[in-house]
């Protein structure tokens, strides 16, 4: 198993648009060999630097099948936009990868 997430900063009072642009966007994960499961989760607002916290993670079957997805065509229309929506980041996403230790 495989998790990909990214983590995202989001200004104060750009929470709701940003969960819009994932909502409303289309996703064709479900068509990707190893695809598994999405997630949006959100994270708590830091005071200090007025962003939310939020995280994207998909599960695949293999670290293979997420490198391959990434160098589809379904990634590339995924994220064709994705520079519309800057202003709602304070900075870019932050990726992280894990491959599964333990399982139970």
């Amino acid at each position: 198993m495989y998790l990909a997430m990214n983590r995202f900063s989001i200004l104060k009072g750009q929470e709701e648009a940003f969960e819009t642009v994932w909502r409303e966007r289309e996703s064709r994960l479900s068509d990707v060999p190893g695809f598994q499961k999405f997630h949006l989760l959100k994270g708590a607002f830091d005071e200090d630097d007025g962003t939310t916290l939020y995280a994207t993670h998909t599960i695949w079957s293999s670290r293979e099948d997420f490198v391959n997805w990434t160098k589809s065509e379904h990634f590339r229309e995924a994220h064709k936009n994705a520079g519309g929506n800057r202003h709602l980041y304070a900075g870019h996403p932050k990726f992280e990868g894990f491959e599964a230790v333990l399982s139970e």
